[in-house]
């Protein structure tokens, strides 16, 4: 975590150069860990998300990856949180965290899927809304909820 001082408690321009770089190594990890998120649900359902978001506009696409946005930033936020004062391993366990919260997302995903009376991975990228994308988007978001008070 950023919390170094100088000595006199003022902060010297190492400090702050170190605190830099703190800040861009945890960014770092959590836009990676969002970016997996996104090639994960890119690899569950049918056609490419960036095109299906950016070209084709397509609505449903847009909520399941923003709210899947959402779901892993609230890990990620969690998991810098909590991580140790030792650098080190606060990026570790960090990245650990979101790992399991990628897993878990998943996993849920994929369960909805299957109790779902039609084809939900198809359905989430169809070009008419469909309100399913909601209410995956949000079971999702609760998830990571869940998963960052658990780490908390």
């Amino acid at each position: 975590m950023v919390t170094t001082l100088g000595i006199d408690g003022d902060l010297t321009a190492a400090d702050l150069l170190e605190e830099v770089g703190i800040v861009l190594a945890y960014c770092g990890v959590g836009l990676l860990m969002i970016l997996l998120g996104f090639i994960l649900v890119d690899l569950l359902t049918p056609g490419r998300l960036r095109d299906l978001i950016w070209t084709e506009r397509n609505h449903n696409a847009a909520v399941l990856v923003g709210t899947g946005f959402v779901a892993q930033g609230l890990i990620v936020i969690a998991a810098i949180w909590a991580s140790a004062d030792d650098f080190g391993e606060g990026l570790i366990t960090t990245t650990a965290y979101s790992i399991v919260g990628l897993v878990v997302s998943t996993v849920v995903f994929l369960l909805v899927d299957l109790f779902t009376p039609s084809n939900l991975r198809r359905d989430l990228v169809h070009d008419e809304p469909h309100p399913g994308s909601w209410v995956v988007g949000t079971l999702r978001i609760v998830v990571s909820g869940i998963i960052a008070l658990a780490i908390l």
